[in-house]
């Protein structure tokens, strides 16, 4: 099966009922389906042949989710790029995927006879053309490409295919939404270009509503979601924390029943306020861009197990590994791995990379550090990497520390994730100097060549920072002291 047969089976189930609701218009599954019909073939009526890569970096609409299935009738591969990073960042990416066009809102700059503006799109979409766009891809084919990063270079791309599509969607059926239904509203309020996106194609093959928000506001939203009687949402555990915030949000007559959260760990005095003033509407999703949101899932029944990341998904199989990755019993702490239809085939044109995260059995190596206890829920204990999570974004140390470290007068820097109700982590950066500089002009110089997600909160100017017997810098030992000293330990 294609993913585009499911827009065209849900246009012949649900015909004129409301698929798709933003700020400027509505669409019905049947214009949803002719509409990615026009688009498949306007792309490829540019030369464009089925396995391409195409960029996308379109804003929080409609015609952004009609590119997505367009591309997917059309075979060609998607590669989002998150409108929150660099221009620096966006165009090693096209780079690195190879991709032959990019569809955006604006075009600019040197690869400008590359780019699909916004309007263009719209063109394609009110072409007279009614002949269906289906092109066949094999089921371990590319779909997509996910850009990951690690502490030790440039970011990474997940290859993922048609079946392991497929298989996200099943997961999210059988464990996630298990009661979703005709009628029902998914409220899009995080981007649909990451986590809120996988919720789209789930609510239109059950004949129900996306409605997308061009943004997140506390505010605006719980209008909204009361007014529309929304059934579900996705957010990340920041844009919780922000909703619990705005008064009178407990008395709110909503209609949710799913409201789900993963991204980043979540506070456990958030999740308290939240069930407090929501209800057991509460699902937390565990997984990482090698293993798109399915690893684990903690139901709202098992709310009053706030410390942990729930149980493995019906259809995936979790288990704790040591250092060779044989499996430990419950109550030992290891690698927590994984093994699933929906895994990332490999990343792309790394082979050595991808050797390193799976097993010779084909248990992916998830970098996490955990346990299970008797009852079968996994609690998370540690990364074993330093990736900072803020804000349900993932900002890699090494990335922010060559940027300081470009600065004449820093000469190391220690990049660490600081605990915070509200983000999750915060980016904190300690920094020894060569000169006189402040920690002022050190934030400006960052904030002129970091993404807003990826830039320092804070920084703090130590004489010496710990490093290991060879010189290396320890950013756990560099996190112990700075929390240690700012507790007044």
């Amino acid at each position: 099966m294609q993913i585009g047969d499911l827009i065209q089976r849900a246009a012949h189930f649900y015909g004129d009922a409301v698929a798709l609701v933003d700020s400027h218009r509505q669409m019905s599954f049947r214009e949803l389906d002719a509409a990615t019909d026009r688009v498949g073939h306007g792309l490829l009526a540019l030369g464009l042949k089925p396995g391409d890569r195409v960029a996308v970096l379109l804003p929080q609409t409609i015609e952004s989710v009609v590119a997505y299935y367009a591309l997917a009738k059309a075979g060609l591969v998607r590669v989002p790029l998150n409108a929150r990073e660099t221009r620096a960042d966006h165009e090693y990416k096209i780079a690195d995927s190879g991709a032959r066009f990019i569809l955006r809102e604006e075009g600019e700059g040197a690869d400008a006879e590359r780019v699909v503006h916004l309007d263009a799109l719209r063109r394609m979409e009110q072409t007279p053309h009614t002949a269906p766009c289906r092109v066949v891809r094999g089921p371990e084919d590319v779909f997509r490409l996910a850009y990951t990063g690690g502490t030790t270079g440039k970011p990474k791309a997940v290859v993922l295919t048609t079946r392991g599509e497929l298989a996200e969607i099943a997961h999210f059926f059988v464990d996630v939404l298990p009661d979703l239904r005709r009628g029902d509203t998914m409220l899009h309020a995080a981007p649909v270009t990451h986590g809120s996106g996988a919720f789209l194609l789930p609510h239109l093959m059950r004949g129900a509503r996306n409605l997308i928000l061009p943004r997140f506001d506390p505010g605006e939203f719980l209008q909204v979601a009361e007014r529309e009687n929304a059934t579900a949402t996705f957010l990340v555990p920041t844009m919780i924390s922000m909703l619990l915030d705005q008064p009178g949000a407990a008395r709110r007559k909503l209609a949710l029943r799913r409201l789900v959260y993963g991204a980043a760990p979540i506070a456990p005095a958030v999740l308290e306020r939240g069930l407090e003033a929501l209800g057991k509407v509460f699902v937390q999703i565990y997984g990482q861009a090698e293993a798109p949101m399915c690893i684990t899932c903690l139901q709202p029944e098992d709310h009053d197990r706030l410390a942990s990341a729930g149980r493995p998904y019906t259809f995936v199989e979790v288990r704790i590994g040591d250092e060779d990755g044989r499996e430990l019993p419950a109550g030992e702490v290891g690698e927590v791995m994984a093994r699933g239809d929906h895994l990332m085939k490999e990343y792309w044109r790394q082979p050595a990379e991808t050797a390193r995260k799976f097993t010779a059995d084909g248990w992916l190596r998830t970098g996490d550090v955990g346990r299970f206890d008797a009852d079968g829920f996994l609690y998370l204990v540690d990364r074993k990497n330093d990736l900072i999570i803020s804000g349900g974004f993932n900002v890699y140390p090494r990335e922010v520390e060559d940027v300081l470290l470009a600065h004449p007068l820093v000469a190391e820097a220690a990049v660490i994730g600081v605990p915070d109700e509200r983000w999750g982590d915060r980016v904190h950066a300690v920094v020894s100097v060569r000169g006189a500089v402040g920690e002022a002009e050190i934030m400006q110089f960052c904030a002129e060549r970091l993404a807003g997600f990826k830039r320092p909160r804070g920084i703090t100017i130590w004489q010496d920072i710990p490093k290991s017997p060879v010189g290396k810098i320890l950013r756990r030992a560099t996190r112990d002291r700075y929390l240690e000293q700012t507790r007044g330990g």
